[in-house]
């Protein structure tokens, strides 16, 4: 089977969520003997040297990019809203990308082209023109939603304004393109309910995002155990800052009363030097910034936090501490599509006592942090190979190739 990937930006390195999900699955879909192209914006806000991860995508039969300026400009964003187009899929319409992908579909013939995230969604017409291969479109989250909700935890005035706009647009877009595809494949069963909600009616599927689990080798816990907590995720973006200032105005002094000698680690890429430096002004706080290796930090922390409220979709970095071996304490919006058991693989709290509880509690109770560790793994083991998932989706494929119907409340 020949697939073409589009992505909106380049699946590698390794440093987020998207490009982990993006990966693996290739690489699990490259194991089952699929044939993978890959054509990738390489954007001015994550660029990648391409030729030098060369041998770590040697996965795909070819690698294609297109550079893609896709920064927020304040002139397009104000004509943008004499328009009734989204400003957040706008920024990925490119007439060169557009150009090579047309370029692909008349040189080679392709089985799938799958879409990876609605920003690609665009393209739907040119692939219906030049090709006759079946479209998927890999949702990696309910995109509207992340922005709902960042509105509603936005306070009143012209941001919030501005931002129920935009979430507006970028919804009527993702409802428009809900039929358009040959196969949905969402990375949550409630994900999948939610555009079976809003009017999904054609084949779908669910398919979590999957870890290669010979990449993680969880090791003991460091001995004498020093109370210190992890937190991992792009600094830059909205529901992550959001997250950390709730956990350092309400959480952290009730921990440090109880856990004097605790530390706090952020890391991350995109912070802005003013918040650096506002966030190290709370003690035990040290910022780290962006970090060669995410398991490797992950690995230096017994547990784990992801103090989120806003956002949609799988949390990667949880599957990865889970696979590590380490105990996650998070809200249940970070633990949306992870089916794991608050108490058993992980700890789950949403007002800030309940979180600070959960985080002496780590640490006045080491015995549990290791217990919990250990199904964490077991956990991961059972739901979140990449290979399995890899075969149901490729099995999938084949389905719709052959036309015929596809059940759709599977899942993997």
């Amino acid at each position: 089977m020949k697939i073409l990937q589009l992505c909106k930006k380049m699946p590698y390195p390794l440093k987020d969520g998207e490009a982990i999900a993006v990966t693996y699955l290739a690489k699990a879909l490259h194991q089952l003997g699929a044939e993978l192209t890959l054509l990738s914006m390489n954007t001015t806000k994550h660029p990648v040297d391409v030729a030098a991860h060369r041998d770590a995508l040697q996965h795909y039969e070819a690698v294609h990019t297109v550079a893609v300026d896709n920064r927020v400009n304040a002139k397009d964003a104000f004509l943008n809203l004499f328009t009734n187009q989204s400003y957040h899929i706008a920024r990925f319409v490119s007439a060169a990308f557009e150009e090579k992908l047309i370029a692909l579909l008349t040189q080679e013939t392709f089985d799938v082209v799958q879409l990876e995230t609605l920003y690609l969604a665009p393209y739907i017409p040119t692939i219906r023109a030049h090709s006759k291969a079946k479209i998927v479109l890999r949702s990696h989250n309910v995109e509207h939603e992340i922005w709902k909700r960042i509105t509603q935890n936005t306070s009143l005035g012209p941001k919030k304004w501005y931002l129920q706009l935009l979430t507006q647009r970028l919804e009527q877009f993702e409802r428009n393109n809900l039929n358009n595809y040959d196969l949905l494949v969402a990375i949550t069963q409630r994900d999948l309910d939610f555009f079976q909600h809003l009017g999904c009616t054609i084949p779908t599927h669910v398919s979590p995002i999957g870890l290669d689990l010979a990449a993680y080798d969880p090791q003991p816990l460091p001995q004498p155990l020093r109370p210190t907590f992890g937190f991992i995720g792009s600094l830059d973006w909205w529901p992550n800052t959001e997250g950390i200032d709730w956990l350092l105005q309400q959480v952290w002094p009730e921990v440090l009363k109880a856990l004097p000698q605790a530390e706090l680690h952020l890391a991350g890429r995109n912070a802005t030097p003013a918040w650096s430096a506002q966030i190290q002004q709370h003690p035990q706080v040290v910022v780290h910034g962006e970090v060669p290796s995410a398991p490797a930090f992950i690995q230096e922390h017994a547990v784990m936090l992801v103090p989120l409220f806003s956002g949609s979709g799988m949390r990667v970095k949880i599957l990865e501490g889970m696979a590590l071996g380490k105990t996650i304490i998070s809200t249940s919006l970070g633990l949306e599509g992870i089916q794991a058991a608050s108490g058993r693989e992980v700890w789950k709290a949403d007002t800030a006592a309940d979180f600070a509880a959960a985080m002496v509690r780590s640490y006045q109770m080491p015995a549990v942090l290791e217990t919990m560790g250990q199904r964490a793994i077991q956990f991961i083991e059972r739901h979140y190979d990449n290979y399995a998932i890899g075969q149901q989706l490729l099995s999938h494929y084949h389905q719709l190739l052959k036309r015929q119907p596809v059940n759709s409340s599977s899942s993997s």
